[in-house]
């Protein structure tokens, strides 16, 4: 049986364990200033999440995975969204720059991406390996849970 990677599990829950993953091995420093920071200008508030720049880190090392190299532009690009004009109608607007870039600085002190000699950022052997090893977990304990069902009584 072949080697499972990233692009064989679901997104959103490889994105959920590498953030833990992220926040239990403790090498990615958040910076001081994310308890105020708005991930873009045409939010309202900041992230109410308090493990949101993890979550942040741990989608821009999935996207690195599958689209490398990438800058911060092109992630202000991924990132962006509807910014609402009140009466005037709504345009598309990018991210911000700044919490991308304390992402991409905060995973390259953790050696988990690295710059690309020809622009952007990309991941490293390290980060690779551990996204695969936790895309293996995740279908592992699906596996499991097909295998041993747990019982449910009704009553």
């Amino acid at each position: 049986m072949p080697g499972v990677t990233v692009k064989d599990v679901d997104q959103r829950v490889l994105t959920k364990s590498l953030a833990m993953f992220l926040k239990k091995s403790g090498k990615v420093v958040v910076p001081e200033q994310a308890d105020y920071i708005k991930t873009a200008k045409f939010k309202e508030d900041g992230p109410t999440d308090a493990d949101w720049f993890y979550i942040r880190c741990a989608s821009i090392m999935r996207h690195l995975y599958l689209r490398s190299p990438s800058g911060v532009s092109a992630f202000t690009k991924i990132y962006g969204g509807r910014k609402r004009n009140g009466v005037h109608p709504s345009k598309y607007c990018r991210s911000s720059v700044g919490c991308i870039r304390k992402a991409l600085q905060a995973l390259e002190s953790a050696r988990f991406v690295e710059k690309h000699p020809a622009g952007g950022r990309k991941l490293t052997a390290v980060g690779q390996r551990d996204l695969d090893r936790i895309a293996n977990r995740i279908v592992a304990k699906q596996r499991e849970a097909i295998t041993h069902p747990s019982v449910i009584i009704t009553t």
